[in-house]
């Protein structure tokens, strides 16, 4: 029973320590004023939180916070996962353009909808290829073998999976 005290007392301790340290952090403003309701609310909870057990009832937070509602918003997810896909793309042209080929496209093929989006392959166009001074390579072969390194440094995927054409 007093240990239980004890670790009650810490509780409210902690959480009033911590949203002291994040009221200095924070700037004033609304955000401040938002930041300072949670903890409230947090601390209420805290402080509450032995009063069921004294009662001999038990009690459980997650029925507050019901998660059966819940909604993917597939906008946001496709706006995420195509902001990913464009960075990447962009990430790979460049490091081709740094390795010395120029004018190399690129096109990611991926479940957009999906939340935990894969890479199921990548389609290289070397068909307007320029291979600059600073390219160490002049044969295709090498050239892919790099162009490949070079995707793999970026993206988990197979070999197979990454096609050329050109």
């Amino acid at each position: 029973m007093l240990s239980d005290i004890s670790s009650w007392i810490m509780s409210i301790a902690g959480i009033i320590c911590l949203s002291v340290i994040v009221e200095l952090v924070l700037p004033d403003g609304q955000l401040n004023r938002y930041i300072k309701g949670i903890f409230s609310f947090i601390i209420l909870l805290v402080i509450i939180s032995p009063i069921p057990s004294l009662l001999g009832k038990s009690f459980d937070f997650s029925n507050i916070f019901d998660y059966g509602d819940v909604q993917v918003d597939e906008d946001y997810i496709y706006q995420l996962n195509l902001d990913r896909i464009n960075l990447v793309k962009g990430e790979i042209e460049d490091d081709i353009e740094e390795s010395g080929y120029q004018n190399v496209v690129i096109y990611i093929n991926c479940d957009i909808f999906d939340n935990a989006m894969q890479f199921k392959s990548i389609f290289v166009d070397l068909k307007n290829i320029v291979i600059t001074e600073n390219a160490e390579h002049t044969n295709i072969t090498k050239i892919k073998e790099e162009i490949t390194s070079i995707i793999k440094s970026h993206v988990d995927i197979d070999e197979e999976a990454i096609l050329y054409d050109g």
